[in-house]
């Protein structure tokens, strides 16, 4: 019995759910991370730049490079567990190490990455953490004199996580060594995947979060030519309703403001549509981490609300106005264009009517050159026909001039009907 065929991607795409799984880490411990970014904002950017990076950082340490293609990897480099994954617009190193430096967040630990191989990466640091793994103490005391000596009061988010297993905190702030901290207090009975699930979700938070906060640049950016766009495009409106310009004149100006908002729609669409997508996983890496208050401290909900919610706000307002502008310059655009089109029925219809009168007076102007035709063509016939009857004449005894004058009346009457006749053939 023949077998159903394959979908030529089913295995691809079946095995891409199962490609990046939750890292493994026991307590205490170390994490260093790091995601770069290509300057470029293009999505379709030089992949094989970021697997050739990578496999640098392998022959260092003698490690086996990742398959032609890969998207993610892991393997260890010396005493660390190194994770990379690959996206849509960043890269992203994990280096997971046993125990903890005497010194909380030493910069050492993040020597892991060496400063030669940091200055030849193609691109450029979007963010870098240092995460501190240790056992939660009995005393929660101690977790606050942690976290004050650690952490900057006034930003510090901190809260119980997964049913209360740990306890994560940070601040947001970048410290003296250039990285983001957070600090993870585990139960000592906490299993070690679940520890490797809060670090990539505080690991993904933090980096989602410094990529969709690219497109509140953009927006702040967008800000002053945006307000420029819309007074010019109020003056044209208000010149169109007070008729003080020709249409012929502001049209072009309207087209022209239509297609610089029309370029800023495009090249902002990619980094505000991504922006919408990286804010909705902040948010819902934040609620997979199922907080709850830990010492009156703020949650990294709050924090969020509190900071980030207003620049992803600021976003959304200006993507809109951004539309709104160009719905409006293209509205006054097509009011002005009917108002065009209706001006130039109207000088068509004057041009119409003017040719009608033309075409009237050129018709009496011909009526008239047809009666003095007919004067000249009788005159002529009148004559040819005196010299075909001169003979009949002598023989009857006539004279010429009672010959000429006899002749006259039928000549004209003659012509007359041969001209109408022509006339009404043509008509």
């Amino acid at each position: 019995m023949p077998q159903i065929q394959d979908h030529p991607l089913r295995y691809q795409l079946a095995n891409e759910l199962h490609a990046r799984p939750f890292p493994s880490m026991k307590g205490p411990g170390t994490v260093v991370y790091l995601a770069i970014k290509q300057p470029s904002e293009a999505v379709s950017r030089d992949r094989a730049q970021d697997l050739a990076h990578l496999t640098e950082l392998l022959d260092r340490h003698g490690a086996a490079h990742p398959q032609p293609g890969a998207t993610h990897y892991s393997g260890r480099i010396g005493r660390h567990l190194l994770k990379w994954e690959q996206h849509t617009e960043f890269v992203t190193y994990t280096a997971f190490s046993d125990g903890l430096s005497e010194r909380a967040f030493d910069p050492v630990d993040f020597e892991v990455f060496p400063a030669d191989w940091l200055a030849q990466a193609p691109g450029q640091r979007i963010t870098s953490i240092t995460l501190r793994v240790d056992y939660r103490p009995d005393d929660e005391a101690a977790i606050e004199t942690a976290l004050a000596d650690w952490f900057v009061p006034e930003s510090t988010a901190a809260a119980r996580v997964l049913d209360d297993a740990a306890v994560a905190a940070g601040d947001f702030r970048i410290d003296p060594a250039g990285h983001m901290r957070f600090a993870l207090f585990v139960d000592r009975d906490i299993g070690e995947r679940r520890i490797g699930r809060i670090i990539q979700r505080l690991c993904e938070v933090e980096t989602y979060k410094a990529m969709s906060m690219l497109g509140f640049s953009r927006a702040r950016e967008l800000s002053g030519p945006l307000g420029a766009q819309d007074t010019r495009l109020t003056e044209l409106m208000i010149e169109m309703t007070g008729g003080r310009a020709p249409a012929e004149d502001t049209l072009p100006q309207l087209l022209a403001i239509s297609a610089e908002l029309e370029t800023m729609a495009a090249r902002s669409a990619f980094r505000f549509g991504a922006t919408g997508a990286y804010e909705a996983i902040v948010n819902q890496r934040i609620a997979s981490l199922r907080e709850e208050r830990f010492g009156g401290r703020q949650t990294f909900a709050d924090f969020m609300m509190r900071r980030y919610e207003p620049a992803m706000r600021t976003v959304k307002s200006t993507e809109k106005r951004l539309d709104t502008l160009a719905d409006r310059a293209i509205r006054a655009g097509d009011l002005l264009r009917t108002r065009v089109d209706v001006e130039r029925s109207a000088q068509n219809q004057a041009l119409l009517e003017s040719m009608d009168t033309r075409a009237a007076l050129q018709l009496r102007l011909q009526h008239t050159v047809e009666g003095l035709s007919v004067v000249a063509i009788s005159y002529y016939a009148v004559s040819l026909a005196g010299y075909a009857l001169y003979p009949l004449a002598q023989a009857t005894g006539l004279g010429k001039g009672m010959m000429t004058a006899a002749i006259t009346p039928l000549v004209i009457l003659a012509v007359w009907w041969a001209v109408r006749s022509i006339r009404r053939k043509l008509e």
